[in-house]
């Protein structure tokens, strides 16, 4: 049994609120200059050109991508032969994440009830997923979440007799219901299966897959590129100010589903889908 100080949890999770909310992941960036070069519409690629240099900037001062610095999720995988000394778990991530938005002079933007919308002042609590996995190791992702693009995300439960027809149709009108609105270019995640809950988290998980890697299965791999052509035909653009950059990147997350049933979710990320991940 591995025995790990949950104040190196606290600590790993203040560093990567930071982390994730300065810098966006290498993947996402190639894909933004990689855009910028193919986009041919001026206009379009100007403004892909803006949000390059807000990314320089950012790291240059080490100030945050956008000033809606998220709802702190943080994705653990946690080995089943790691125990943890020195306090509470959950609250030792809260602490970091507090520590993070405050160290970091990030905005805080968790209010306490959803109705009496009092802030808490520090961004927790943040939401937190844990999943068992073998081995010792402790692996903490941190996603922070903005709301221009969360509030766009859908979900609906279709038919069983439903097909690959019908989960583009959602998806496609999902995109263009969201538009301007949540800072396109897009990263998309689409969640298949599972149930009323699960299909929103598979969303959410997709989010946080590396751009260069497909989805294992080659059927949901061809989906995705499927998808992703289908998005970037929409003229939306960078902005909403048109040209063939909709999306940067497209991720389908599928599980086994009841045989009456067929969860769908599309969870839009904006152009700054940030997240940081440390293995301890």
């Amino acid at each position: 049994m591995r025995k790990i100080d949950l104040n190196i949890v606290k600590d790993t999770v203040r560093d990567l609120c930071i982390k994730a909310n300065i810098s966006l992941p290498k993947g996402l960036e190639s894909a933004l200059a990689t855009a910028a070069e193919n986009e041919e519409l001026p206009s379009a690629r100007g403004i892909l050109g803006d949000l390059q240099e807000n990314l320089s900037a950012a790291k240059e001062l080490n100030i945050p991508i956008c000033q809606d610095t998220g709802m702190t999720l943080v994705f653990i995988e946690l080995g089943q032969e790691v125990c943890f000394t020195g306090g509470n778990f959950e609250e030792a991530i809260n602490l970091g994440v507090a520590e993070g938005y405050q160290k970091g002079f990030l905005r805080t933007s968790i209010v306490a009830d959803p109705l009496r919308r009092v802030n808490t002042g520090d961004n927790t609590p943040a939401l937190i997923y844990t999943k068992i996995v073998p081995g010792d190791k402790l692996k903490i992702t941190v996603a922070p979440k903005g709301f221009g693009s969360e509030n766009k995300s859908r979900l609906k439960m279709l038919n069983p007799s439903d097909g690959k027809a019908e989960i583009a149709q959602f998806v496609i009108e999902t995109v263009e219901l969201a538009g301007s609105s949540a800072c396109p270019p897009f990263v998309i995640g689409v969640g298949i299966g599972g149930n009323f809950e699960y299909c929103a988290f598979l969303a959410k998980k997709a989010l946080c897959r590396p751009l260069d890697q497909k989805n294992s299965d080659d059927f949901y791999a061809n989906f995705e590129e499927e998808l992703l052509e289908r998005v970037n035909k929409l003229n939306i653009g960078p902005q909403g100010f048109g040209g063939s950059t909709t999306a940067l990147a497209l991720a389908v997350e599928q599980a086994p589903t009841h045989i009456a049933g067929l969860p769908l979710a599309v969870n839009i990320g904006c152009h700054a889908t940030r997240h940081a991940s440390k293995l301890i």
